[in-house]
């Protein structure tokens, strides 16, 4: 395995196409421990698989450390997103709301349909009951709200007629976490799914484990 900050006289020497990958998987890894935002990582990554030499190289992963070259807190090790009995596969919002957030776990096939109203459906807690799961997501005159943790990988290919579905979740996460498949449509209406950190709490919580996994979590609430 190359070095990516070598000696000085190799700074001027061409990467190779392993190289390029050692530094991505750098990233994605730092990416899912909290260590740089999604946006930073789309950043490094850019200029990671446009770098030509070490010295190109060399600066996107200077600040950040090896995978596996540092042990956890305490020695805990990250709990497994994938596991878990799922308790609910829909959420229906018809000129009202439905909302799920918190730990809860989501089946290999979830349904949310808003007509003339509104979802929210927060995944950052979630358990997947299976490695890949797919969320379909239909709204009429409404809207659907969808975000995903930063180390789940998501594919988003919903489509809309005079509304809009938004794909800029769409990315890599980190090796061994679940993948997530977001399909759909909106009419007249809209889906959108962003990325977003937990919060320092949440972190905590998530990796003390997953208390509300068996269950499932709450139930929706009704908002309006």
């Amino acid at each position: 395995m190359s070095e990516l900050s070598g000696p000085a006289d190799r700074s001027g020497m061409r990467v190779s196409d392993a190289d390029r990958e050692q530094a991505a998987d750098v990233l994605r890894e730092a990416a899912g421990q909290g260590r740089i935002s999604m946006d930073e990582l789309d950043e490094r990554l850019e200029l990671a698989y446009a770098a030509k030499t070490y010295a190109d190289l060399a600066p996107v992963t200077r600040d950040l450390p090896r995978p596996g070259s540092a042990p956890s807190p305490a020695g805990r090790v990250a709990p497994s997103r994938i596991g878990g009995t799922p308790r609910n596969k829909v959420s229906i919002a018809i000129l009202s709301g439905a909302r799920r957030v918190g730990a809860w776990v989501l089946p290999r096939k979830y349904v949310a349909v808003a007509v003339m109203g509104g979802v929210e459906l927060d995944l950052r807690e979630a358990q997947f009951s299976e490695p890949e799961v797919t969320l379909h997501a239909y709204t009429l005159m409404g809207g659907i709200q969808i975000t995903v943790p930063e180390d789940v990988d998501v594919d988003v290919s919903g489509i809309a007629f005079m509304g809009g579905f938004d794909h800029n979740a769409s990315g890599p996460g980190v090796p061994g976490m679940p993948r997530l498949r977001v399909i759909g449509f909106a009419m007249m209406g809209g889906v959108e799914v962003k990325r977003k950190a937990l919060k320092k709490k949440q972190r905590k919580a998530l990796e003390d484990g997953f208390p509300n996994a068996a269950g499932g979590g709450p139930p929706d609430a009704i908002e309006r």
